[in-house]
């Protein structure tokens, strides 16, 4: 039973854990190495508590348990009556290896030591200690009290009975524990991987600007902030080093690789909101007005048969925008000949159908044409035609971004990779389907599960995608997921695991 935490560090993430735990009525003993920011810690959780209360948040009855729980501590010695120390300090190995060595001499032999680490081993870190076997990892996000997840991690060495009394412990706060392997970032921080990786190589490979990207992953697949408004938020002096780190940790996994243009931006400062320029200037700078298009484009659709998953989708788009569909065989010399490839580009499309390249263009359907639409260009296409496409869509609700020529579009890269990287997870053994889809839905505010969300888009198309990205550019970054691969074959969910 765990009834007296120890929590060591008393920064934001230290503060967040000390809220959470005493306001669930455990003894809290809060100790930093610097009095006074423990001091002003207990100070803001009081306030904070009285906040809470007057905004009726939670009862007087579980503020003034909470004020009551929390005991600011001088010295480390205090911990010895602790069931549970929880050390959210700096992210050094040796720092944290020279606490729980300190640790060794204070507590009783039965204390589990948890280490709130986001990206180091808690193996290594539980190297550090004499009985490695009572060392476990305890990964909050922040701020703690709203993001209701946390991983828990064994180490090698962990005992069995660690990871049970922990998630127990988080169930008693609200907190949805979710266990995990000790492996390379984890659940969420390795899940995480996708969105930002796959969004700047898009935007290396000039398909689209970074405010292009953003407004297509908000309005076509759903995401709160794109990845480059995530990137100014966090601050690539955060960000980048994580994605360097996981990537080395993964020894160059292809799929985790990083980018020279965040490397580039840390080496001059830009680092996002906290230095008032990212992507994004802070405060933001009005959008210059848009220009009035001269002309609106009148004419017909032919539509390619080679996807038969896009064909329903890009029929009824052209009915609700009040487009005619030419059906000839092949497109008519007035019409403007649609394509719509999984994980292809409009290039390869054009020459293996024999289409006017000056007249072709290319429309996402992965998310059956709702909401935001991608129409991708090919070197060729005419670009007053495709302006005039644009447009039209546009004045019949459907805004649209114009891209140039991209094996996958936006949409189908950025979610494929998150997808495959999720498959790849759970392949490895690192967590329950169950329990990734839930981390990531509460960690990383995703509108679905990875897997989840895959099952909905269909294995089998996201496979396409995948195959055919590999094919095109040869990166074995996107190469499939075993786990994708053999439930795509047999029309199993991606949350289906075999019985043992």
């Amino acid at each position: 039973m765990l009834r007296v935490i120890g929590i060591v560090g008393a920064g934001a993430m230290g503060k967040g854990i000390a809220q959470l735990i005493a306001q669930s009525g455990f003894q809290v003993l809060l100790f930093d190495s610097t009095p006074e920011v423990a001091d002003k810690a207990k100070q803001a959780l009081f306030a904070q508590w009285d906040q809470l209360e007057q905004k009726q948040k939670i009862t007087p009855h579980v503020a003034a348990t909470a004020r009551s729980h929390l005991h600011v501590v001088e010295t480390l010695e205090a911990m010895h009556a602790c069931d549970l120390v929880i050390e959210a300090i700096i992210e050094k190995l040796d720092v944290k290896q020279q606490l729980f060595r300190q640790l060794d001499q204070i507590v009783s032999d039965e204390c589990i030591l948890a280490t709130n680490t986001s990206s180091l081993s808690v193996t290594a870190i539980a190297a550090g200690s004499r009985l490695p076997s009572r060392v476990a990892g305890l990964h909050f996000f922040n701020p703690v009290p709203l993001m209701k997840v946390v991983e828990v991690i064994n180490g090698l060495l962990t005992a069995p009975h660690v990871a049970p009394l922990l998630q127990a412990l988080m169930s008693e706060t609200g907190h949805a524990a979710v266990l995990a392997k000790d492996t390379p970032g984890f659940i969420v921080n390795h899940a995480g991987r996708g969105y930002v990786t796959e969004a700047l190589r898009i935007l290396q490979e000039n398909v689209a600007d970074s405010t292009e990207i953003d407004q297509i992953m908000r309005g076509a697949a759903g995401f709160r902030l794109g990845p480059f408004e995530l990137m100014d938020l966090t601050g690539l002096d955060v960000s980048h080093p994580v994605m360097e780190s996981i990537y080395h940790q993964y020894y160059e996994e292809p799929r985790y690789r990083p980018n020279y243009i965040a490397a580039q931006r840390v080496q001059a400062g830009v680092l996002g909101r906290k230095t008032g320029q990212g992507f994004y200037s802070y405060p933001p700078v009005p959008e210059a007005p848009l220009l009035p298009q001269e002309t609106v484009w009148q004419g017909r659709i032919w539509l390619s048969p080679e996807n038969p998953l896009a064909l329903d989708a890009l029929n009824d788009l052209c009915e609700r925008i009040g487009i005619a569909v030419d059906y000839g065989h092949l497109p008519a010399a007035d019409a403007v000949a649609v394509v719509s490839p999984d994980g292809e580009d409009v290039s390869t499309c054009v020459a293996r159908l024999g289409l006017n390249p000056r007249r072709t263009i290319g429309i996402d359907s992965l998310n059956a044409c709702h909401g935001h639409l991608t129409l991708m260009l090919n070197p060729a296409t005419e670009l007053q035609l495709a302006h005039g496409v644009q447009l039209r869509c546009a004045q019949h609700g459907m805004p649209a971004t114009l891209i140039q020529d991209s094996a996958g579009f936006v949409v189908q890269r950025v979610l494929a990779t998150i997808i495959n990287i999720a498959c790849d997870i759970v392949q490895q053994g690192i967590c329950s389907p169950q329990d990734l889809d839930q981390a990531v839905v509460a960690g990383l505010a995703y509108p679905f599960g990875p897997l989840a969300w895959g099952d909905k888009l269909g294995p089998s198309r996201i496979l396409s995608v995948l195959r055919n990205m590999h094919d095109s550019t040869g990166d074995p970054r996107y190469r499939p997921s075993p786990w994708l691969v053999r439930r795509a074959q047999l029309g199993l969910s991606l949350l289906h695991v075999a019985e043992r």
